[in-house]
């Protein structure tokens, strides 16, 4: 089976936690553009909560369907870098996935329906030194790079079970009242303070007028988009990512309503019909 990529020039998109004050991000680029010079390298984000491994996989799930086809995903937020849990790709017939087995790469293993899973074991496709706190620079680059330079993925290990890959799920929403109330939590919060829910929008009835509350904001409607309330305040609206978010116009919801993730939300239906959006 050849599950090498077929694009001319090969994408290879990367989603950490490292940041960017720092060189990881620098270093593994260049691990990359040593061994496949062609390979164009998208940034998804670097600004995963450290260790947070269930936003990863959050980023990772809304991302993939907008990425070429044959992208080359790197997805490294690894706080067991260095222990026994295993390197991985993750093939599947449109893209290929590649970081720790802790559950960052459930979107790949579930949605995708993956062809086969390699354990990357083959040291002729890592760095010749491993450091035992840099995977992503000695054991996950080489293995995207030499990927996208049409590598077979079969090289890279040995095929293990999908279903004995660790698999995360988001936390569970809770429908109630007969469909007209849903809970579930903050997630976590944007770059704008903007807070990012589990709840997911198409679960709401879209004619309906509907109110979001939580421990700190005592009810507010749902919206359309920020510019349906006044400046600095409190919007709730079905944001990009397709969940509910609460955001502050031109402001910062974690700030000022003191949320974080974990904290329960709830979106109540209204008995009034849903008002039109409202331009300023």
């Amino acid at each position: 089976m050849d599950s090498s990529p077929t694009r001319q020039d090969p994408v290879i998109a990367l989603l950490t936690d490292f940041g960017l004050s720092d060189t990881y991000v620098g270093q593994m680029k260049g691990v990359m553009l040593s061994i496949c010079p062609k390979a164009k390298i998208i940034d998804l984000t670097h600004d995963v909560a450290p260790q947070n491994i269930l936003q990863g996989m959050f980023f990772l799930e809304r991302s993939i369907p907008f990425l070429p086809e044959k992208t080359i995903f790197v997805c490294i937020v690894d706080p067991g870098v260095g222990t026994e849990r295993t390197p991985l790709a993750v093939i599947t017939d449109r893209h290929i996935f590649i970081g720790p087995d802790n559950g960052i790469l459930t979107p790949a293993i579930a949605s995708e329906k993956p062809a086969h899973c390699i354990a990357i074991t083959n040291g002729e496709f890592m760095l010749p030194k491993q450091s035992n706190t840099f995977h992503g620079r000695d054991i996950f680059s080489p293995a995207a790079a030499h990927l996208a330079s049409g590598v077979s993925a079969e090289k890279l290990g040995r095929v293990i079970d999908p279903e004995k890959c660790v698999k995360l799920t988001l936390p569970v929403n809770h429908i109630e009242n007969q469909g007209n109330s849903v809970t579930g939590q903050v997630l976590f919060a944007d770059h704008f303070g903007n807070l990012v829910t589990s709840i997911k929008g198409d679960a709401l009835d879209e004619k309906s007028a509907w109110n979001v509350k939580t421990e700190t904001i005592q009810s507010i409607p749902l919206s359309t988009t920020y510019g349906a309330v006044a400046d600095q305040e409190i919007v709730a609206y079905c944001g990009s990512y397709g969940v509910i978010e609460i955001g502050v116009r031109n402001g910062n919801a974690a700030y000022r309503t003191g949320l974080k993730a974990g904290d329960p939300v709830r979106v109540i239906k209204r008995k009034e019909a849903k008002k039109p959006y409202r331009q300023d």
